[in-house]
């Protein structure tokens, strides 16, 4: 008889569990808010809707439960997106502000062209951009923002390039306007920008086609 009466208390706690576990549930689900709108900020009206239909999965969801990694991989899977900020926005919204990243260069990958943006990112060319350089050469991306930094850090003006060449020995020439080829060197880069404001800003120089700064403390200049 006791035996019985432990097997019914048992059965009795496990339907008393399990009700309270189902009820729980639906208590939980009716008391959040689902996702109901996501808004994007940053994009265009084409990039926007692309990026929307493909975080479509989210609406429905619980609001507050949502991992703010589940959506990570499809944003950072756009290249022209730099950063982003998400919020969740009482009682149904999800926002997310874009920042893009900047175009730095044109550049030709296997006959193909594309954008090199400040994030690092290859991004698929929609048409050129006239006013900005064009990057020729297998380059590594560490190696080209090495090369801007330290013209963004001098008085030469990264705006008034044309064309970038990368050798692989490491080294790069630039062509500027008006049609001015500039040999760097391999090292010392800094030295040579601070050389090459001096020479630019004389107008004895204006005619000058060649400045070859490729050896050490020696300047060659050929009109």
């Amino acid at each position: 008889m006791p035996q019985q009466i432990n097997s019914k208390l048992i059965i009795y706690i496990f339907l008393f569990i399990l009700l309270g576990s189902l009820n729980n549930k639906n208590f939980i689900d009716s008391k959040f808010p689902t996702i109901k709108n996501i808004e994007v900020l940053g994009l265009n009206d084409e990039e926007r809707n692309i990026l929307i239909k493909k975080l479509f999965f989210l609406k429905k969801k619980n609001l507050f439960s949502i991992n703010k990694e589940d959506i990570k991989n499809i944003i950072e899977s756009n290249k022209i997106i730099e950063k982003y900020n998400i919020y969740k926005e009482y009682p149904s919204s999800l926002k997310i502000f874009i920042f893009k990243t900047k175009i730095l260069a044109n550049i030709n990958k296997d006959g193909k062209n594309f954008y090199l943006g400040s994030n690092g990112n290859i991004i698929p060319i929609e048409k050129k951009i006239d006013n900005l350089p064009y990057i020729f050469g297998d380059f590594k991306n560490e190696d080209f923002f090495r090369l801007k930094e330290i013209i963004d850090n001098s008085k030469f003006e990264f705006s008034s390039i044309d064309k970038i060449l990368y050798f692989k020995s490491g080294r790069w020439d630039l062509e500027i306007h008006p049609g001015i080829l500039i040999k760097l060197p391999k090292i010392e880069l800094e030295k040579s920008f601070r050389l090459l404001e001096d020479i630019i800003k004389h107008d004895e120089f204006k005619n000058t086609k060649i400045i070859d700064l490729r050896q050490l403390n020696q300047v060659i200049i050929n009109e």
